[in-house]
Formats: structure tokens, sequence, C-alpha cells
């Protein structure tokens, strides 16, 4: 275990977790901030990014798993990815349909910014979010993060303007 909150866990993933992931990556309603859910081969490219993020950084995206039952339900974690001219570290989430506005990806994405801040010492943290993903840019909000900038990425033969929303750590 990673993290623990009120209600989740999250933990590393592994190859285990491949069929949990393809109700996450290949369910369209999940996955229409990406243009369309994945093929097999790309969930298991996702997969094998993040156990690769994890020997190199010590961190990526986390399985999600609630703690009355110990189903895996999503995942969230923390990312180096491209922005602009620059690598940030930018917080994550996917949650399978049925568990949508529950609250878990607040709660989660909460415990990865106080990680991300008191275990690693990061003075800033973002998300990355699609200009039409609404829920997500709320989940932002909710943790606490304000919009700093825009910028068109280009993804799946689409340009796809998405907005960084950013949190910084209090001064101690």
């Amino acid at each position: 275990m990673i993290i623990e909150t009120e209600r989740l866990y999250l933990r590393r993933l592994t190859q285990d977790d491949f069929a949990f992931l393809c109700s996450i990556l290949q369910d369209p309603r999940v996955m229409y901030a990406y243009e369309g859910p994945f093929t097999n081969a790309e969930v298991q490219d996702w997969l094998d990014r993040q156990l690769m993020r994890y020997q190199q950084w010590g961190f990526g995206l986390w399985a999600v798993v609630l703690k009355e039952t110990g189903e895996p339900i999503g995942q969230c974690g923390l990312t180096m990815q491209p922005w602009k001219e620059q690598q940030v570290l930018e917080i994550g989430y996917l949650f399978q349909h049925q568990h949508w506005h529950k609250g878990y990806a607040t709660e989660a994405a909460v415990a990865c910014r106080q990680y991300a801040f008191e275990i690693l010492g990061e003075k800033e943290v973002c998300s990355i979010i699609r200009d039409s993903n609404i829920a997500s840019q709320n989940v932002a909000l909710r943790n606490g993060m304000a919009v700093a900038d825009s910028w068109v990425k280009h993804y799946r033969g689409v340009d796809m303007p998405h907005y960084r929303y950013i949190a910084h750590a209090q001064p101690q």
C-alpha cells in the first residue's frame, strides 16, 4: 500500500491488474477525453508505462482500491508529463464509470497532492485536463487547484485543448 484514505487505499499496479485496467481503458464512457477506448495492446502499453514509472521515479498511476471490499475501482497517482517545453509532476485519475460521482476521485487526488508535497517534498503539482472534461476539472478544483495556462496537445490525430491546473505547497 502506498497511500491510505478514509475509504480507499492506493497500491502499485501489477500485470495481474490487466483485466481491471481493461474495464476502465476500454469503456468509451470513461475514455471520451482520449478519443475512445483502448485496444488490448494499448492497455498493455499503459500498464507497462506505469511499471516503468515505478522503476524510474518511484511513483506512477496506482490502483485505487475500496477498503470495504478490496475491489479496485480506478487509478490515481503521480506522473511526469510533458507540458510545453518542460516536464511537470501531474496528478492523474481514471475511475470505472459505476464509481463516478461518489467522491472517490477527489479523495484519491487530494491524497496524491499531499503525498507529492509531504513525502516527495515537491513545491508544485498539477493536473492536465482536456477542455471538454468538466468532471475532471471539478476534481482539480476540489483538490485546491486553479487554472494556470492552456495548451493544445495532438493525440490520436486530434488537436485537443488542455488546461493545466496547479496547486502549490504551503510554506512551512
